[in-house]
């Protein structure tokens, strides 16, 4: 079988099928949110249980650190023993915050659980997994090469674009049926259509990066296609987060200006802190390391954007992911920050999310066969979108059958950038904890199965590309 290569010829034929797909996109949506006005649901499920904040005694204190402690060493534990299964570390680390949760401990051992994870820990846990969350895309927006964006080949944007496309129209359409079912409290369809599109149509850049590296494929013309794919993927997908969180935050006659606040302040972003950025960055030099006087400019500026995001209603997190996109993706600026910052979150404040989430995440509230068949529906929906998307707009920019499949699983990867997503999701009341569990579920399952299916695919005939060293000679090919 020949090497996987993406066409670069027929340039018109990529545009044309772009914009064809955009275009019966938009009108798709606006025909389901004709229809999706006139519905209306029963009451709204509970909440879930929420910590009341109280001031931190020397007993919260003790919880806090109790919780941290047991949540570090659960999820350390489960993380390492999925990665003997060929998983990503970071899906176990997931499942050990879960388990750690009503969903599991709660259950078994409820005294326990009351004990290890009082409501009163519940704040500080949040507000602990907020500023991992935030410093995690910091670090997300430094990984994502711009200029690898600019100069991607228009069948890899098509390829991504159908990868967002596609399950974003199949998640508005499947809010006509989910609406009445799981209405949120004074959320109109438009937003809950929105909102489940866009939790459709996201990638997890970093796990599949991981899935990538640990498979030794990175740098093979198929990872290098699916990282541009997927970069392009998590770019378009925060901004259509952004948008959904401008429609539900704002008031009455607001969003307008919402959204136009957003453009102005991108807009200021690129236009007059990335100079800044990359002049610091060029100032510093390469064999430098970056300064504590360095670190605390770049951590200012990643707090004010933070809070200006905030500010303007779309959620701190956009701030922190594009103050980390506009900070020169090789220098030594961003690799000494990558370096000092990942290890504190990915070790620390990462798992307080896991465990934050897990709280949240009833499965029990997923109780008889009707809630089950809800949530295979939804995660049928989420891999045919995904997976059929890419696979079928790889096919029509070029490539053969296997190496479309191939790209169509990798994106159909979701892992935390999902988690993060529901988790703006339920704190805007747009979904219902029951839904929230059910898209959990989803994340877990369609992050599962990358790797056991990536490697069926390969076996079955899909070829890579040979890497290519710095010289630009093919290198061994990877295995």
């Amino acid at each position: 079988m020949s090497n996987f290569a993406i066409p670069t010829g027929n340039r018109l034929k990529t545009f044309v099928f772009y914009a064809a797909a955009l275009a019966a996109t938009v009108v798709i949506f606006l025909f389901v949110r004709q229809r999706g006005e006139a519905l209306a649901g029963p009451a709204s499920a509970a909440a879930g249980p929420k910590g009341t904040a109280v001031p931190l005694s020397g007993e919260v204190l003790t919880h806090v650190l109790l919780a941290l402690l047991a949540i570090i060493v659960v999820t350390r534990v489960v993380g390492v023993a999925f990665k003997y299964m060929h998983q990503p570390p970071v899906i176990g680390e997931i499942v050990g915050g879960i388990m750690l949760g009503p969903s599991l401990l709660g259950r078994i051992a409820p005294e326990a659980y009351a004990y290890l994870l009082p409501a009163s820990v519940a704040p500080y846990l949040g507000i602990l997994s907020q500023v991992g969350v935030l410093l995690y895309m910091f670090l997300v927006g430094l990984e994502l090469d711009i200029g690898a964006l600019r100069t991607g080949s228009h069948a890899s944007v098509a390829i991504s674009h159908a990868s967002i496309i596609v399950p974003f129209t199949l998640g508005s359409a499947l809010a006509l049926w989910l609406y009445p079912i799981f209405p949120p409290e004074h959320v109109s369809f438009t937003a809950f259509a929105l909102f489940l599109g866009v939790s459709m149509s996201v990638t997890a850049f970093p796990v599949l990066a991981r899935i990538l590296t640990d498979r030794r494929l990175q740098k093979t013309q198929m990872g290098m296609t699916a990282l541009t794919c997927a970069a392009v993927d998590d770019a378009t997908a925060w901004c259509l987060l952004a948008l959904v969180v401008s429609v539900v935050s704002a008031k009455m006659g607001s969003a307008l200006a919402t959204f136009l606040l957003t453009l102005a302040y991108i807009a200021f972003i690129f236009v007059a802190v990335r100079p800044l950025m990359e002049w610091l960055a060029r100032r510093h030099g390469d064999n430098e390391r970056v300064s504590q006087g360095v670190l605390t400019v770049v951590l200012c500026a990643l707090l004010f954007s933070g809070l200006m995001t905030e500010l303007i209603g779309i959620h701190a997190i956009f701030g922190a992911f594009l103050m980390g996109a506009v900070i020169p993706h090789h220098s030594r600026v961003a690799h000494d920050l990558i370096e000092r910052l990942r290890d504190v979150v990915v070790v620390l404040l990462l798992p307080a999310f896991f465990a934050f989430t897990g709280m949240r995440t009833q499965v029990n509230l997923l109780n008889g066969f009707e809630n089950w068949l809800l949530c295979g529906i939804i995660i049928l929906v989420a891999s045919a979108g995904k997976f059929g998307g890419s696979t079928i707009a790889a096919r029509l920019v070029g490539l053969g059958w296997g190496e479309g499949a191939a790209l169509g699983i990798l994106m159909n990867t979701r892992g935390l950038m999902e988690l993060i997503v529901l988790n703006i999701g339920l704190d805007l009341k747009v979904i219902s904890p029951t839904l929230f569990a059910m898209l959990v579920v989803m994340a877990l399952v369609t992050t599962f199965a990358t790797t056991p299916v990536l490697h069926l695919i390969l076996r079955g005939g899909a070829s890579v590309a040979l890497p290519v060293d710095s010289h630009g000679s093919p290198a061994r090919r990877a295995s």
